[in-house]
């Protein structure tokens, strides 16, 4: 998963409360993800000879391929959320740990800016997927008319 790191010109105080109610949101997101993820997967079984026709192969392997890598990250994210949520009672357990609590926080923004990524890949493969189903089923339809 390739992101892209950039220097914030400022830095927003995240509390504990903040930054759990973040993960919680995440984790939420990426599980809707994953359940879209397998309906996405029917939609294709259910128009795969439409799919894997001359006109449509190049652009179907395409998708396919990235649907199959943003399933992968989505339980990579799923599991890095999962863990971060877990290292969450450093900032709440009362002893002072600057370090370590810096280290929370900085690992908390690098997830903001990964999740917001993949949310932006994610958007445009459904986009493409949904563009190129409506397509087959346009096509299809015609077909049906011709006959």
């Amino acid at each position: 998963m390739k992101t892209i790191h950039t220097k914030a010109k400022h830095t927003e105080w995240l509390s504990a409360e903040d930054m759990h109610d973040s993960s919680k949101l995440w984790l939420s997101e990426l599980s809707f993800y994953k359940e879209e993820q397998i309906f996405f997967e029917d939609l294709i079984k259910s128009y795969t000879l439409q799919l894997i026709d001359n006109k449509h192969f190049e652009e179907s392997k395409s998708i396919v391929n990235r649907l199959s890598e943003i399933v992968k990250q989505t339980q990579v994210l799923i599991n890095a959320v999962k863990s971060h949520e877990k290292e969450l009672s450093i900032m709440v357990d009362g002893i002072d740990q600057l370090e370590e609590e810096a280290v929370y926080r900085k690992e908390h923004r690098n997830l903001i800016e990964l999740i917001g990524e993949f949310k932006k890949r994610y958007q445009s493969i459904k986009k493409t997927l949904f563009d190129l189903i409506k397509l087959v089923i346009k096509e299809s339809k015609q077909k049906r008319f011709l006959k």
